[in-house]
C-alpha cells in the first residue's frame, strides 16, 4: 500500500463537502481505504478523512486507543475502523471542551466544544450498515473527522481563539481558562492531540 501526502489547511480540498461513495467495494475505493489506514498509522494519528489525502470522498478511518477511554460507558476502546457516508446526531445537549489537533494543521492544537454523546450511522469498508452510540473521546474523534467531510476545520468550531497554539508551547504554558468537563490542561486528550503523534 501507499503512504499518501496529507493536505494542509488552506488547500481547497479541505473546504469542499465530500462526495458520497456509491460503491464501497469499488477497487479504487478499497485501495484508498487501505492507503488511508497506512497513512494514518505512519503519521501517528487517531483519525483521517479522505479529503485530508486530497480525495473528496465521504470516508473516514479512526481508532480509539485503550488509554483514551474514559469512564463513560459509551466511550470504548475502538479498533481501527472505517466509516463511509456517515451521518451523526447529538444525543442530549451536553457540550464538553477538549483539546484537538489535526494532521492537516501540524503542531497546533486548540480547545474545541463538542457534543459529549452522539449516534453515528454509515457503512463499513465492506458495505455493511453501521450504527453506534459513542461518548467521550470516541465521540470527539468521529465528530472531528466528520467535520472534514463537510469542509470544516476544528479552529472554526473554537469559541476562544486564545486557546489555539503550538502544542509544545501549550504544554509548557498551560492556559488558565477553565474548560467545560472533558479537559483541564494542554495534556488532556481532546481529539487525540495532546501531542503531535495523536492528531486527526
Amino acid at each position: 500500500m501507499s503512504i499518501l501526502k496529507i493536505a494542509r489547511m488552506g488547500h481547497p480540498v479541505l473546504r469542499r463537502v465530500a462526495d458520497r461513495v456509491e460503491n464501497p467495494l469499488d477497487p479504487e475505493i478499497q485501495r484508498l481505504i487501505a492507503d488511508m489506514k497506512d497513512t494514518m498509522k505512519d503519521a501517528g494519528g487517531v483519525g483521517l478523512a479522505a479529503p485530508q489525502v486530497f480525495q473528496s470522498k465521504a470516508i473516514m478511518v479512526f481508532y480509539v486507543p485503550a488509554f483514551r477511554k474514559s469512564d463513560d460507558p459509551d466511550d470504548a476502546e475502538v479498533p481501527l475502523s472505517v466509516l463511509i457516508n456517515p451521518e451523526i446526531e447529538a444525543i442530549g445537549d451536553e457540550i464538553v471542551d477538549g483539546w484537538e489537533g489535526c494532521l492537516s494543521i501540524p503542531r497546533l492544537q486548540g480547545v474545541v466544544p463538542r457534543w459529549n454523546k452522539i449516534r453515528y450511522r454509515g457503512l463499513d469498508e465492506y458495505g455493511n450498515d453501521v450504527e453506534r452510540i459513542a461518548g467521550g473521546f470516541h465521540a470527539r474523534v468521529v465528530q472531528h473527522e466528520y467535520d472534514h467531510l463537510i469542509g470544516v476545520m476544528y479552529p472554526e468550531r473554537m469559541e476562544d481563539m486564545t486557546l489555539l497554539g503550538f502544542a509544545d508551547e501549550l504544554r509548557d504554558n498551560p492556559p488558565e481558562t477553565p474548560l467545560r468537563q472533558g479537559a483541564s490542561s494542554a495534556d488532556s486528550s481532546g481529539d487525540g492531540a495532546n501531542d503531535e503523534s495523536k492528531e486527526a
